[in-house]
């Protein structure tokens, strides 16, 4: 079987073998069926229209392909998921002072009208030749050496 052929399988079994076909099929049918919260601007905050928050979205994403990976281990994985990926992560979102959500009513639904994004400052691309900050693997050149090479 060629090395394309192999990954083809694998993504099919992969396919297979998953619970939720998508993220909003995870979020919608699993997430928002069994997690039940009393929720208010004191208690834990939701969108209903969870899908037009960045973060949300994000955090649902690893949340779900956790759960599609620790479901496969019958003793201890669901619990796994849930203290150390759902817990968390659900906590993060709902928090009604600094969640993604805190702008929105459970009830009214979505405010348009979204957080600011957290301010940035450009750090000096030297930093990143420190070995301390540095994140690139060995051999790897910046984007902007790469580009200088290029010209």
């Amino acid at each position: 079987m060629s090395d394309t052929a192999a990954a083809v399988a694998e993504d099919e079994y992969a396919e297979a073998d998953m619970v939720f076909a998508s993220l909003d099929e995870f979020v919608t049918r699993y997430v928002a069926q069994i997690v039940r919260r009393r929720l208010g601007r004191s208690v834990a905050m939701w969108c209903p229209a969870w899908w037009k928050h960045p973060e949300a979205v994000a955090r649902f994403s690893v949340m779900w392909r956790a759960f599609e990976h620790l479901k496969q281990d019958p003793a201890l994985g669901l619990s796994t998921w849930w203290l150390h990926h759902a817990d968390p992560h659900l906590r993060a979102l709902m928090d009604p002072d600094r969640g993604p959500f805190v702008l929105c009513d459970p009830r009214e639904g979505h405010s348009d009208r979204p957080p600011e994004p957290l301010p940035i400052e450009a750090s000096p691309p030297a930093m990143w030749d420190d070995p301390v900050y540095s994140v690139r693997r060995r051999g790897e050149a910046r984007s902007d050496e790469s580009a200088a090479g290029a010209a």
